[in-house]
């Protein structure tokens, strides 16, 4: 698909200027309009001062950790400068490590892998895939889905204090038997609802039953600042790509002992400070305690220093402001969405639960992968629909039975037929008014006169079919 470029109206620009709003796509109904990126939960626009700040650095880009040029140094003065920006944005404690990964999911593995032995993890299960999933080489307790945020924190409780016993451990558990190491993970908001999880109380909890908790902060730390220190958890994981950086970098910063004590999460250059061959023929290698020992390999120090960039320009920006204008969006598509019968948004804690810009709903009659098709093709309106790698979770909102059939973004159904998916719409700082306009006169106009175009799956999407001629509205 082919793309032009127009000017955007400044009157409904956003706080952060973001890359792609002036980027203009065909209407399958004839004509061009300004593309409304409503899917910020999956990939957020790269904020446009995080792109200047790269295209910037980008000639004096140099091997990280390794050179002594000045273009080698520079850079990894710029590195581990980035490091700090980050641990600053989270409010790191003085001896937390900022290790630098691919993403969330690439963050909560390496937790995974650097889990000690005998270490019991508990998960609920409403967390995205990324912090659902990892954990399969530990003994894994999944906790039932809350529907209140005291009852989040009731249940980890309950599970705490009745947890397995441990033939290693001196700590006791209600039941009089020894327990050994527990980690607890949690999402900050959810990727499906946008609703805020009680992680300070949660944290107390943990903390009052010997286990740690890592904080998977992929929808929060956009949306909300972050304090590690303040909320009192031991790890923080999220993704640059959710926070206006693009490129593939993500960051888990916390508690540093389990991380030193852990095989490395890759074996290569940069983790190891020393190797050498053993008369026996096999190789010794002494490793990094730092950072370092999971950041093997030359590190992606232009995706590194993206997420300082944008962790920057968010501070500066003022999560206060950032937070009191898209609540203001939140409660406009709340509403807008309610004044449509058809429509059921999906939620976990209720309607006064507060959220970030993340908002899944259904509507009757529609198949949801139809439904978000011809928002794209006949108002250039980019949503998401499927399960958002939630599966559990979004089966759960829809009442759905744990064995119903459903792929994340693949639709099994035709248009117009029930199938198990829903559709999400997500924003952020870089929103303009008009998009949220668009959208919600969209969904009125859907519901009320239905698509003006013929539809049919393809690959598993629904998609408009250019083979019918458009219907008369």
């Amino acid at each position: 698909m082919s793309v032009t470029t127009a000017a955007l109206d400044p009157s409904v620009c956003a706080p952060l200027p973001v890359l792609g709003q002036d980027v203009t796509v065909p209407l399958i109904t004839g004509g061009e309009v300004v593309y409304a990126a409503l899917d910020y939960a999956a990939s957020a626009p790269a904020l446009q001062r995080v792109w200047d700040d790269v295209a910037a650095y980008a000639p004096y880009y140099g091997s990280v950790h390794r050179g002594a040029g000045y273009l080698s140094q520079l850079s990894t003065d710029l590195f581990e400068n980035s490091r700090r920006t980050v641990a600053e944005f989270l409010g790191c404690r003085a001896d937390d490590q900022v290790v630098f990964t691919r993403s969330t999911t690439d963050s909560l593995n390496l937790l995974a892998a650097a889990l000690p032995a005998d270490c019991q993890v508990f998960v609920y299960e409403t967390e995205h895939h990324a912090s659902l999933l990892p954990w399969r080489d530990a003994r894994v307790t999944y906790l039932d889905a809350p529907r209140t945020p005291a009852q989040a924190v009731e249940t980890l409780e309950r599970a705490l204090a009745d947890r397995d016993p441990s033939p290693n451990s001196q700590l006791r558990s209600s039941r009089g038997g020894p327990t050994g190491p527990a980690l607890v993970c949690v999402t900050g908001a959810s990727n499906v609802t946008g609703e805020l999880w009680p992680v300070k109380e949660l944290a107390a909890v943990a903390h009052a039953h010997g286990a740690r908790i890592v904080l998977d902060a992929a929808q929060l730390a956009p949306h909300h600042p972050v304090d590690i220190a303040e909320l009192d958890v031991d790890w923080v994981a999220f993704s640059g790509h959710k926070l206006y950086a693009p490129f593939g970098s993500g960051v888990l910063a916390g508690r540093a002992d389990w991380l030193r004590e852990a095989e490395p999460y890759l074996a290569g250059g940069g983790a190891s400070r020393k190797v050498s061959r053993r008369a026996d023929g096999g190789v010794d290698v002494d490793w990094h305690t730092t950072a370092a020992r999971h950041e093997a390999g030359s590190p992606n120090v232009i995706g590194v220093y993206s997420i300082a960039s944008a962790c920057k320009a968010l501070t500066e920006a003022g999560f206060d402001n950032l937070v009191a204008r898209e609540q203001e969006l939140v409660s406009r598509v709340r509403e807008g969405l309610a004044e449509v019968p058809e429509v059921q948004v999906l939620s976990l804690f209720g309607d006064d639960a507060p959220r970030v810009g993340v908002i899944s709903f259904v509507v009757r009659g529609w198949n949801s992968s139809h439904f978000a098709a011809a928002l794209s093709a006949e108002y250039g309106i980019g949503v998401r629909d499927g399960l958002f790698c939630a599966h559990p979770l979004v089966r759960t909102l829809l009442g759905s039975d744990p064995q119903d059939p459903g792929e994340c973004g693949a639709p099994e159904a035709e248009p117009g037929e029930r199938s198990l998916n829903a559709i999400r719409v997500s924003f952020g700082a870089g929103t303009p008014d008009e998009h949220i306009d668009r959208f919600l006169r969209a969904v009125s106009e859907l519901v009320r006169d239905g698509a003006r175009w013929n539809y049919r799956t393809e690959d598993g999407r629904c998609v408009p079919d250019r083979g019918e001629a458009a219907r008369t509205a």
